[in-house]
């Protein structure tokens, strides 16, 4: 199994180099857009409210923490879902964060110069020079400001990545054979421990969604965590019942055998 993350900015060719890698490898690819109306079909959350946690860092979430983590838990699951099918190409701005933890994910980031990219914005919304530069500098500064709101990170830090590609620089196929050569690297082949963290993370992002789809627990704001089919779930809710539920509707999970359940009544985030 390989999974390759692709981080693509606004108007650098990431969907492109994406799916001709896919066309390549003869692996199934999945978008961030694609990731999104799965999951929102699957877990019937809005795809607006999904797509906002995962570009908006607005004051809501910040008084919301909870819920913005389960769609986010849910988008991941999608994702984990189609990869448990074999090997997946992912494009986004977010799929490197999403799998964290797991270390045979070969995480890739495309950029390019902002002439190029204001050419292609301009060609794709047919808009002029200064109009796209503006929608790149939006889009641009939205997602700065996700990532360091949710995990304190600049999106730019070369260091979150394996390798940066300046597809300016370099051509969609120089770049698909880059990657290609990379991805038989052992350092990204499956070993015992990354099969481990795979799994671990699956679970534990399986029994987020379970949560947030309930019902009885859709509200509740608590930790989740998994390791080789225990599941811990710790945290606060709003009653009694909240509590008693929340073992009943994780043991619905597969994959689930064994569950902590160290949540109180307490103070809670209501969605």
């Amino acid at each position: 199994m390989t999974m390759i993350t692709i981080s693509r900015g606004t108007f650098v060719g990431g969907k492109a180099l994406a799916e001709r890698l896919a066309e390549r490898l003869g692996y199934p690819c999945l978008s961030r857009e694609q990731a999104l109306a799965h999951a929102a079909k699957e877990y019937g959350i809005a795809k607006e409210d999904l797509d906002a946690a995962l570009t908006e860092p607005s004051i809501l979430w910040e008084q919301l923490p909870g819920k913005r983590i389960a769609y986010l838990k849910c988008i991941t699951a999608i994702i984990l879902q189609r990869a448990e099918e074999g090997n997946l190409i992912y494009h986004g701005h977010a799929g490197h964060l999403l799998l964290r933890g797991i270390s045979h994910v070969l995480r890739v980031r495309v950029v390019a110069d902002m002439e190029f990219r204001i050419k292609a914005a301009m060609d794709r919304l047919k808009v002029s020079r200064d109009q796209a530069f503006a929608e790149i500098e939006k889009i641009d500064n939205k997602r700065r400001k996700w990532n360091r709101f949710l995990y304190g990170i600049e999106w730019e830090d070369p260091h979150l990545y394996d390798v940066v590609l300046n597809l300016e620089r370099i051509s969609i196929e120089g770049a698909c054979e880059t990657i290609i050569q990379m991805s038989a690297l052992d350092e990204f082949k499956i070993s015992p421990a990354s099969q481990k963290a795979l799994e671990n993370v699956t679970l534990g992002s399986r029994v987020w969604a379970a949560l947030a789809q309930n019902d009885r627990t859709r509200k509740v704001a608590v930790k989740v965590s998994a390791e080789g089919g225990r599941v811990t779930i710790e945290g606060s809710v709003g009653s009694q019942k909240v509590v008693e539920a929340i073992p009943e509707v994780v043991r619905q999970v597969e994959g689930v055998r064994e569950i902590r359940n160290e949540v109180g009544v307490g103070t809670d985030w209501y969605w």
